[in-house]
């Protein structure tokens, strides 16, 4: 596993934060924290007011007295003290800015602050910094405000649990609580940690992690998760893991992680971003050169700061990103979010992602002269000490038919064949046939008719077969619906493969509406796959994210089913569903395309609005306070424009799940249509 992660995060460190280089265009919008932008939001209103007081005082009609007020300095002074208390923090921060060999666009602003003083416009100073101020206010407001929706769908950390110590409760700090510490949880209570159910039972909210809004029954021996909140019943949990490793800490990192990193788009603007403010200051030169015009080279300047074109693509990621986090998408590199919209072929991995993964045994069939209980006992003693689903749907029958098996002398697993016991000097063998084949076993007495569309169980002993269990996965209810609509966004190919039999292939590719399906699939071969997929194709895997995680790997986009409380989906997979929602695969191209779009939209006006009003500022049309608040006015369209993107995908979840879908339905066998398998002959 290591060098696969490390193989996953190699791509990062050319994304991460270059605040060295000068450029940098979202670094200012952050470092500014809401309690100064409080201050500032003072100092700007006090500062306005102190403009309009001087606006009033220095005009002859609005004040009796304003006609000797206009000789005097009163008026002037006041706009000064106002321009001075505005535009101060302005210049200030462009000097400590260009100390520190930033370049930001912000020294525009304060050449465009200077030019007004120094020619004795000090009303228009302050005005031109007042609108400049309640710009910056929006964006850090704004850009604040998306990181803040974020952080909120991951803010519920709890901060205090009641600790269990010798059976009584002590308040305890939950970042101080340790794996195997037992907590005691009421109703309405926050999760302090993920952990497991001791005592007790009721249902819990996991909206905030898995996106999902039904509440779901938590009974002792299930898994909890920290940051969730406990609705019904008083339980008992054990600490598996607190602070930062719980799964909640893992994705407030992710998401501030995904926050940093950058799209193209970005990196281009970067790239000419220092040739920015050199060229429009040349530009407002010239144009005071030839008509010595002061007010036309400072409207020039403070049209030219291009925070419309710098908004243009972070706003509308971190809608994006927060719009995906509450439904339980997790998407840690935003290179992955602009990928996703040209999709055109996706991997899914049957069990798990198109089934629950949760078997079931629908049939037993032992040879002529086998007693039935004898073939589940054999297979149940074989059984009893594996994780595996098959395992466990064994051991579902045995107990409701009420057969105790005895412990096996010797027992091992091989993966993805079957397992191998010794019981009283008899070896039982319990796996698939091409396995038992391979060990020199005759399956010719074992009748497998009407075996079609079950997996089967061949269970033998000492070199003898006795019998086959069929067993059966349920499709998940929603799937079929959900690869309808990923056909209906234009991605042709779905590929479903399996290890499993083609027979059960056949029929869960035909209820899923898949293109192609590919069957028996060792773990190997579908990396091959998905790499000859790759030649023509933008290729998503699909899978759980812990059996598959070198085949998700391959794909330009890997998304993890189900991936809260696995550690290994969480980080093996580029985005991760927390959720088991299928409907979420056609959410993440519809988002990418509808993200794209808006930071198109936004660039395209942002350009557009610089070119227009620089004519126009250059012609004399425009004065310098007017720049100023069309300047702020910019900003806003595009930061709200970004912001339709935070509903996105609100209706997804208006189904309840159907719970009455446990019992394995009855489908009639349909066959794929042949040109779906000739399509690709590399892949047969």
């Amino acid at each position: 596993m290591a060098d696969h992660h490390d193989h996953h995060h190699h791509g990062h460190d050319d994304h991460h934060h270059h605040h060295g280089h000068g450029h940098h265009s979202l670094a200012h919008h952050h470092h500014d924290d809401l309690f100064s932008t409080n201050t500032k939001i003072v100092l700007t209103l006090v500062g306005g007011m102190l403009l309009l007081a001087s606006l009033v005082a220095g005009s002859p009609y609005l004040t009796p007295w304003g006609a000797e007020w206009q000789e005097g300095v009163h008026a002037g002074l006041l706009a000064l003290i106002a321009a001075l208390m505005l535009g101060g923090p302005l210049i200030v921060g462009a000097v400590q800015d260009l100390i520190r060999g930033h370049g930001h666009m912000d020294e525009l602003i304060a050449i465009g602050v200077l030019a007004a003083l120094a020619t004795g416009e000090y009303l228009a100073a302050g005005g031109i910094a007042f609108f400049m101020l309640i710009a910056n206010l929006i964006e850090s407001r704004t850009a604040i405000g998306a990181r803040k929706s974020i952080e909120s769908l991951v803010r519920i950390t709890p901060t205090r649990a009641a600790r269990l110590v010798d059976g009584t409760e002590v308040e305890t700090e939950a970042k101080d609580l340790a794996p195997g510490d037992v907590v005691r949880v009421r109703p309405g209570d926050n999760i302090p940690g993920d952990g497991r159910v001791v005592v007790g039972e009721s249902t819990v909210n996991q909206a905030n992690i898995t996106g999902e809004s039904f509440p779901v029954d938590k009974k002792v021996g299930d898994d909890v998760f920290g940051g969730t909140i406990n609705l019904t019943g008083a339980m008992d949990l054990e600490i598996t893991k607190a602070g930062k490793d719980t799964t909640l800490g893992q994705v407030q990192q992710m998401i501030l992680q995904a926050e940093a990193t950058r799209i193209p788009i970005m990196r281009l603007a970067d790239k000419y971003a220092r040739w920015y403010t050199p060229i429009m200051l040349m530009l407002a030169g010239i144009v005071w050169f030839l008509t010595r015009d002061m007010d036309r080279a400072i409207a020039m300047i403070l049209i030219a700061c291009p925070c419309a074109i710098i908004l243009a693509t972070p706003t509308a990621l971190v809608a994006a990103l927060g719009a995906a986090a509450r439904l339980g998408v997790l998407i840690k590199n935003v290179t992955d979010l602009e990928i996703a919209r040209g999709l055109t072929a996706i991997v899914f991995d049957k069990t798990g992602t198109l089934t629950t993964g949760q078997l079931n045994v629908t049939r037993l069939k032992p040879v002529d002269g086998v007693d039935p209980a004898e073939l589940l006992h054999a297979a149940a003693a074989a059984e009893q000490s594996s994780r595996h689903p098959v395992a466990r749907a064994v051991m579902k029958v045995a107990a409701k038919a009420r057969v105790a098996p005895d412990q096996p002398q010797e027992f091992e697993e091989v993966s993805g064949r079957g397992v191998r016991a010794v019981l009283n000097g008899s070896e039982i063998l319990v796996g698939r046939n091409t396995w038992l084949q391979e060990r020199g076993i005759s399956l010719d007495a074992v009748d497998t008719s009407n075996s079609e569309g079950l997996s089967l169980l061949f269970v033998t002993k000492d070199g003898r077969a006795l019998g086959w269990i069929g067993l059966e996965d349920r499709t998940r209810p929603d799937a079929a619906r959900a690869m309808d609509r990923v056909r209906n966004l234009g991605v042709k190919n779905l590929v479903m493969v399996t290890g499993d039999r083609w027979s059960v292939a056949r029929k869960v590719a035909a209820e899923m509406h898949c293109t192609d399906v590919q069957a028996e699939v060792l773990p190997g071969e579908k990396l091959e796959m998905v790499d000859q997929l790759k030649k023509e194709h933008t290729v998503a895997v699909v899978g759980d994210g812990v059996n598959d995680a070198p085949a998700l790997a391959a794909g330009h986009i890997s998304i993890a089913m189900g991936a809260a409380g696995s550690d290994v989906a969480i980080h093996s997979a580029s985005i991760a569903l927390m959720n088991n929602n299928l409907n979420r695969i056609p959410f993440i191209v519809e988002l990418s395309r509808l993200c794209v779009a808006v930071i198109r939209q936004n660039m395209i006006f942002g350009v557009s609005y610089v070119l227009f009003l620089l004519v126009l500022s250059a012609a004399g049309y425009v004065s310098p306070v007017l720049a100023a608040f069309l300047h702020a006015s910019s900003s806003i369209v595009v930061v709200f424009n970004s912001a339709r993107l935070v509903r996105s995908g609100e209706g997804l979840d208006t189904l309840p799940p159907d719970e009455d879908e446990t019992r394995p339905r009855v489908t009639l066998e349909r066959v794929v249509p042949q040109g779906a398998s000739q399509a690709t002959p590399a892949l047969g």
